[in-house]
């Protein structure tokens, strides 16, 4: 099998070279992912090596080396993640490697039947194709696989997700690999890849400057809303848990006082701030995910009370709380919007609850958009920003309060700038145990706040209270399903062409 290749594809890396560029794919591969350590030239350059792999090498043997890469990968990310103690996530991410490494493979079989041309889009196509599958069929959205998550700071770049989604980004990403892979094989015959060559340039190019000239023509906000995100302090935290460490897995009766009393720390600690940022000038108070913590026979008072001190102040008020239910599930994850009137204008449950972390009663992903003198209004939870299709809603400010921890801080954050991009509006994502930043409808940053970096975490910001049209918020993932349109059509051309070949 690879004396053939090596016959049918010139100048084909053979013997210990071959294995030299599958461990520059392995090396590069770990710093090609979203992760605290990415470096976004590696996310570009990763599929080379393991590309020229796969070429020179048998179909069988191929996949097993790639997926046996794809896997040692992903034991580190999800171990630098602090996950790797949880077995649906290790799991998860394990088979969701394998599955994309197909495109490896896919690109092993056709690229030979198809022209040079074709034969560099099997590989983008089919691994947009996964990417898609993954995020939307899995319990892991685009946490894991796209390799546009690591591009979320090129904003020219990052424009292009206002028309395909984060999918187009990773299909230029991706075919990147083939076209070098087919210089390298045709290195002394220019004349061969030439078209190859012109016609990756002529549209990578374009993109970039298309995404430049969108950043330069961006208008300046006509008006903007002070914002502030706030989270519990760590010393009330700390305060709380000297009172109780609530890590039992349901609630005893006899436990409840003490509980309660735990919670008001908490809770008190954050309407304190609320008061302090309002006073300080802020129109619209947004606290990170589950940042209250409350009893369910306690809900309505906490509420009356969020409902009293947004009225008396005369600001919006986006609350995280976590309301602790007796039984199974334990508890529902809210987010809240309470009206400078006092009315509760919108409650979202958090629709997708971290697997095997999370016991919630999730709610239907239909995203709550409320019309305010600051814009439409619209707000998630956390990890619901990873899923592209529940973020596709028409807003001007999207507020996504979210609790993480040290390991996935960075990531998680840049994940949720390429909503703000698709949809064109921006997105207050205030943070717990992780980063919180706030970016424009372009992906700019505006504002961020470690929250390990300081001992009372605030992030006040003013925000523009317009959001910019996207021809994402229109087709959706149009561009994802053309290049599973394209898989087909390259393999159908393929197969005819190899059963033309045999007779």
């Amino acid at each position: 099998m690879a004396n053939t290749a090596t016959t049918t594809i010139p100048h084909l890396a053979g013997g210990r070279r071959k294995y030299a560029w599958l461990a520059a794919g392995i090396v590069l591969g770990l710093f090609g992912t979203n992760s605290e350590w990415s470096v976004p030239l590696a996310g570009w350059l990763f599929s080379i090596g393991l590309m020229r792999f796969t070429r020179s090498s048998g179909v069988p043997a191929g996949l097993a080396a790639v997926g046996l890469s794809a896997a040692a990968t992903t034991v580190v990310f999800v171990a630098a993640a602090g996950a790797l103690t949880v077995p649906p996530i290790l799991l998860g991410c394990l088979l969701l490697s394998l599955v994309l490494s197909l495109p490896l493979l896919a690109d092993r079989l056709l690229v030979r039947r198809l022209g040079p041309i074709a034969g560099t889009l099997v590989f983008p196509s089919a691994r947009v194709t996964a990417e898609f599958l993954i995020a939307t069929v899995s319990p892991l959205g685009t946490i894991f696989g796209p390799l546009a998550a690591t591009q979320s700071a090129n904003l020219p770049l990052l424009q292009t997700a206002s028309v395909t989604g984060v999918y187009g980004i990773s299909f230029l990403m991706a075919w990147a690999a083939p076209v070098v892979n087919l210089l390298l094989e045709r290195r002394v015959a220019w004349p061969s890849v030439r078209g190859v060559t012109l016609t990756y340039v002529s549209v990578l190019v374009p993109v970039l400057l298309g995404g430049g000239l969108r950043l330069a023509a961006a208008p300046a906000a006509p008006e903007l809303v002070r914002v502030a995100g706030i989270s519990a302090s760590p010393a009330a935290e700390k305060r709380m848990r000297e009172i109780d460490d609530f890590h039992t897995p349901r609630v005893l009766p006899e436990q409840k006082p003490t509980l309660r009393k735990a919670f008001a720390v908490i809770d008190d600690d954050l309407f304190a701030r609320t008061r302090t940022e309002a006073d300080g000038g802020a129109r619209i108070v947004a606290w990170a995910e589950t940042a209250a913590v409350v009893l369910g026979e306690d809900y309505p008072g906490f509420l009356r009370k969020a409902q009293d001190l947004a009225r008396e102040k005369g600001v919006y008020l986006d609350m995280g709380v976590a309301v602790v239910l007796d039984g199974e599930p334990r508890s529902r994850d809210l987010a809240v919007l309470v009206t400078p009137d006092g009315r509760v204008a919108s409650v979202f449950d958090k629709a997708h609850p971290v697997p095997g972390m999370e016991s919630l009663r999730p709610g239907d992903g239909v995203v709550p958009v409320t019309g305010t003198p600051y814009g439409r209004l619209a707000h998630v939870i956390c990890f619901d920003a990873d899923f592209p299709a529940t973020l596709r809603t028409r807003a001007d400010v999207m507020f996504v309060p979210a609790n993480d921890w040290k390991g996935i801080e960075r990531m998680h954050a840049a994940n949720a700038v390429f909503r703000a991009v698709e949809n064109g509006y921006s997105l207050v994502r205030t943070a717990s145990n992780g980063l919180a930043i706030t970016v424009d409808p372009y992906g700019t940053p505006l504002a961020r706040a470690n929250y390990f970096g300081t001992v009372r975490q605030s992030m006040v910001v003013s925000v523009p209270t317009r959001g910019a049209w996207t021809l994402y918020g229109l087709v959706g993932d149009l561009f994802a399903g053309l290049c599973a349109a394209a898989l087909a059509g390259l393999t159908g051309l393929a197969v005819l062409r190899r059963a033309a070949y045999r007779s």
